[in-house]
């Protein structure tokens, strides 16, 4: 285990965002994979100072949403930013942000995840962004 894998590993524990199912579901056929990952994502790139957790996220999350075609790790990630402390009405205006760059069915596509991801943890419904109102 490198030293890049231990911080890339730690750096997932922090935000809770260990990706073990997809990396498990890939190991028969590319098991260096998650390695890579894990080292180079996480240990190189998200462990960097500059940054807090929620602003790499929302930088992550407008990169999978102008993709598109990467549900399961926009999924992954709009799950990692609440675990980061972004709020859900951030989420969404972020989401919103990305329309003019991405486009509206990238953008339903990825709202609708979203809305999926807060229903699961009971976020529903969501406060504008930007009020100072307690809550979701």
């Amino acid at each position: 285990m490198t030293e890049r894998y231990k911080r890339g590993v730690a750096r997932q524990t922090e935000l809770g965002a260990t990706r073990t199912e997809a990396y498990d579901a890939l190991a028969d056929i590319a098991p260096d994979l998650s390695r890579l990952a894990v080292e180079f994502a996480y240990g190189d790139v998200h462990a960097r100072p500059g940054l807090d957790a929620a602003r790499r996220e929302l930088v992550v999350i407008g990169a999978l949403i102008t993709l598109g075609g990467v549900e399961p790790q926009l999924r992954a990630h709009l799950e990692t930013a609440l675990n980061a402390g972004l709020r859900p009405g951030e989420l969404v205006e972020a989401i919103m942000q990305a329309l003019p760059y991405a486009g509206f069915p990238r953008v339903f596509g990825a709202m609708t995840l979203a809305r999926q991801v807060l229903d699961a943890r009971g976020l529903l419904p969501v406060r504008p962004a930007g009020t100072d109102a307690i809550g979701p």
